[in-house]
């Protein structure tokens, strides 16, 4: 396994309103992230005005290139970014920490059961578990990549696993203190991190590839 220190390239935050930041994702515009009782969407370069919906978001948070999906509690909510509208949920027994979108599935950090699941994002049922030594907090997946989020006492990293057998890659330790309770990638050289209760949300360079 590579290990290396992670490279913080940017901090945002804190945001009015805000205590805690839960589960981050990214529509190619805004930064979209829980913070307990709302989603707040913001654009890392200023250029678009920020976005507030109020439904439940105390967890993971993805998008689908159409549609944001949120867990509250041992749901998955699908949601409008336009209007702010719930249009489906879907059932999520036991809930979730992370919750990311790829190839046509959710995929959701089961936190405390130090595991992800592959969910069909219509009926709820897993279709795959890949099983982690660490609790795992945000997942995001990236040019083919599965990264997810780990969070112990004071102890974050951004771990690179093999999806087939959940063998680490490749880990980036975050300073101590700085938690990792979010991941998204912008889809090519950073990943967007929630900091918990530091209210901040934080960009990590990717290790770049050969």
């Amino acid at each position: 396994m590579k290990r290396s220190s992670a490279d913080i390239i940017e901090e945002y935050g804190p945001f009015p309103g805000v205590e805690s930041v839960h589960g981050v994702t990214y529509d190619g515009r805004r930064i979209w992230f829980g913070s307990g009782d709302r989603l707040n969407g913001f654009d890392p370069d200023g250029e678009e005005a920020p976005r507030v919906i109020d439904v439940s978001a105390d967890a993971g948070t993805a998008y689908d290139g159409a549609h944001l999906f949120q867990i509250a509690g041992e749901h998955i909510q699908k949601i409008d970014p336009e209007s702010g509208s719930v249009v489906s949920t879907v059932p999520l027994p036991g809930g979730g920490a992370g919750l990311a979108w790829a190839e046509g599935f959710l995929w959701v950090g089961r936190y405390r059961g130090r595991k992800i699941q592959q969910i069909d994002p219509e009926t709820g049922a897993v279709l795959r578990t890949i099983e982690s030594n660490r609790f795992v907090t945000g997942v995001t997946w990236v040019e083919g990549e599965l990264w997810h989020g780990t969070w112990q006492e004071d102890e974050s990293e951004l771990r690179r696993v093999d999806p087939a057998t959940g063998e680490v890659l490749e880990a980036l330790q975050m300073p101590r203190g700085t938690i990792v309770s979010g991941l998204e990638s912008n889809g090519r050289d950073r990943f967007f991190c929630g900091g918990g209760s530091s209210g901040r949300v934080r960009a990590v360079r990717r290790p770049s590839r050969p």
